[in-house]
């Protein structure tokens, strides 16, 4: 599994594009796996291909090879091809065009339905489902799952963007799928053939002296240093995209400047206590 696949050329550049170093080190170890995942990007421009239902089905099946809580596989997913419902939600997700564009959109779940249905159906007591906890556990579950996903869908020739906007107006986005209670869609994922005429970069990430902490967690010069070098690098990155040369900083700090900057999801608690979240 770990035997070099590409060679020591390829593993340099593909760190090199992700930290955008130009002194990224070589691996001692390398494959086609890890090539994959490095070259990740999100993709919003799309072919009209659409995406067979074997390939659908193939891509659940990866999905639900990711770890889960315990086992108990509290997430379900939505498949959504219908144009009507993709322009619906598309509205409810501040009308993001590449949800209209994609063959595929797909609704990940944080689902505690299914169990709760369960011990109805068995007569026993599921009354844990009501603490936060289990919500968390959902969440954790839907996005393990939703990853797994995107490795194989990317291994198969496909692109996607995670779309987080289909939580500001969760209780529409329930009534639309017709979600029971303790049902949250959690993020969607739009999927669909990359078109070639719009190509998209590897998006430079933290450098790993940011995120990276041994034994204990550490927040210092190197890490202000570190931050201070990645949003040098995102300008370079914004301006070879065509973007507004904002840096990472300024970027990051106004999306949590304030509940006005979360676009509706300020309200996120009460959402789900109106979709049957306790939340105890």
């Amino acid at each position: 599994m770990n035997k070099p696949v590409f060679g020591a050329d390829s593993a340099a550049a593909a760190i090199r594009e992700r930290y955008r170093r130009e002194d990224s080190p070589i691996p001692a170890q390398w494959n086609e796996t890890l090539d994959l995942i490095l070259s990740h990007r999100s993709v919003r421009n799309y072919t009209s291909e659409k995406i067979p239902a074997d390939a659908l089905e193939t891509i659940v099946a990866a999905a639900q090879s990711a770890s889960t809580s315990s086992n108990l596989q509290v997430w379900s997913v939505v498949a959504v091809e219908d144009e009507a419902r993709k322009n619906r939600l598309a509205d409810l997700a501040g009308g993001q065009q590449h949800i209209r564009d994609a063959p595929l959109f797909l609704v990940w779940l944080a689902d505690l339905a299914r169990l709760e249905n369960i011990g109805k159906d068995q007569g026993r007591d599921a009354a844990g489902l009501a603490f936060f906890e289990m919500f968390l556990t959902g969440a954790v579950d839907a996005a393990l799952a939703a990853q797994n996903a995107v490795v194989a869908l990317e291994s198969l020739g496909y692109g996607s963007v995670y779309i987080g906007a289909i939580r500001n107006k969760p209780e529409e986005v329930a009534k639309e799928l017709a979600l029971p209670p303790n049902v949250f869609a959690v993020f969607g994922m739009a999927i669909g053939r990359p078109d070639p005429d719009v190509p998209t970069g590897v998006k430079p990430r933290l450098g790993q002296a940011a995120v990276l902490h041994r034994e204990q967690y550490a927040w210092g010069d190197a890490q202000r240093d570190a931050i201070q070098v990645y949003d040098e690098k995102y300008k370079t990155f914004q301006k070879d995209q065509n973007l507004p040369e904002q840096g990472w900083i300024r970027q990051a700090l106004s999306r949590v400047r304030g509940p006005e900057s979360l676009s509706g999801r300020d309200r996120l608690k009460e959402a789900l206590k109106a979709l049957g979240f306790a939340l105890k």
